[in-house]
């Protein structure tokens, strides 16, 4: 039998982020063989994967980031199942990893397939399964392409946003940050009002009515009075139609344009834990 010594632990929990009792009784299974104690901890994981594949993952960390050209972000979250694992150290910094790989893919699917330290995503997924025996995905990948694009992250990494800018100007950074922090605190639903689906303004506009008529009104102002609704429902629920949190004088667009008056936002994204 071979002889197990703490560096040999100590490696392969470099690798495999498993407990150190974990990686000596992998290693004792294995006689010593570092890639065969690998290939177990990941059957492990793959067993754990199993078990656990009906549990929900709605805790973990939101991760945004943005290329150094920033002209590209991503915002990445990886999914558990419980509060403490998603606050631990070790597993925000595992989603920052897979955050910053990200950068380099244009969808989920392809990302999950990429090379991560000599597996693919998915498989570290299944193997981190067996490591922390709590279920782990990827829950959102949002991605984002601009001129200027700005990133915020909120405490505790809840929640992350990408803002993109029409122009990258002195000052943009701020004002990005601001405006995906803007995103994050008051979750619009687009960027304008073209972004509203048909389906949610028909929708709000037949609530609107039906408040009307419960308020008395006559049939025939309810679709003006109606419209001008569906008006406050876009400054409420559109990103640079809102109020902007910092000043309630200015919208959104207002802010922006008042570092450069041709200045606009040209796209979001948002993600959210839950």
């Amino acid at each position: 039998m071979a002889t197990i010594t703490a560096a040999d632990v100590n490696k392969l929990r470099t690798a495999t982020g498993a407990g150190m009792m974990d990686c000596k009784k992998a290693l004792v299974e294995a006689d010593g063989d570092f890639d065969l104690a690998i290939e177990n901890l990941r059957k492990k994981g793959q067993k754990v994967a199993a078990n656990r594949s009906d549990r929900e993952s709605t805790e973990g960390a939101v991760i945004a980031v943005v290329n150094d050209a920033k002209t590209e972000g991503v915002v990445v979250s990886l999914n558990c199942e419980t509060d403490f694992v998603g606050k631990n150290e070790g597993f925000v910094k595992l989603a920052t990893d897979l955050a910053n790989l990200a950068l380099n893919f244009k969808d989920k699917e392809s990302f999950l397939a990429a090379d991560f330290n000599g597996i693919t995503v998915a498989e570290k997924l299944i193997e981190q399964t067996g490591v922390i025996g709590e279920k782990i995905e990827i829950g959102s990948f949002e991605r984002l392409e601009g001129t200027f694009v700005g990133s915020y992250i909120h405490a505790g990494n809840k929640i992350a946003t990408l803002v993109s800018l029409s122009a990258n100007v002195a000052g943009g950074d701020e004002v990005a940050r601001n405006v995906a922090m803007q995103a994050a605190a008051m979750s619009p639903i687009a960027l304008n009002e073209d972004g509203v689906d048909s389906e949610t303004i028909a929708k709000e506009i037949e609530i609107a009515k039906d408040l009307l008529r419960q308020e008395g009104k006559p049939e025939a102002m309810l679709d003006s009075i109606a419209k001008g609704k569906l008006q406050r429902f876009f400054k409420d629920n559109t990103l640079v139609n809102q109020d902007y949190i910092k000043d309630g004088k200015l919208s959104v667009a207002q802010y922006v344009q008042s570092l450069d008056k041709s200045l606009v936002v040209t796209g979001f994204r948002r993600a959210a834990l839950g």
